[in-house]
């Protein structure tokens, strides 16, 4: 049995996953080891997506990095409307 105080990624690689049939089809980046993945093959924190395809999933952190700067973006401008 994991401790309490053992580190939540070494607690995480316990948990068995199953990818459910439904699940085939979607893909999702592993933000652990970088690898694209058909289905819920990892645990939640480690995982961004779903996506349509392996290509999708492969553009996930550039995909988040242009959102965030064009919140930031759209934030600084919001604040700057005072």
């Amino acid at each position: 049995m994991a401790s309490v105080n053992e580190p939540a990624e070494d607690r995480e690689d316990r948990i068995e996953q199953v990818t459910k049939p439904h699940d085939l089809g979607e893909f999702y980046l592993n933000t652990r080891t970088g690898e694209i993945e058909e289905g819920k093959v990892s645990g939640s924190l480690n995982r961004m997506g779903p996506y349509p395809s392996r290509e999708d999933a492969a553009e996930a952190y550039e995909r988040a990095a242009d959102r965030n700067e064009a919140w930031d973006e759209a934030d600084k401008a919001w604040r700057d409307e005072d």
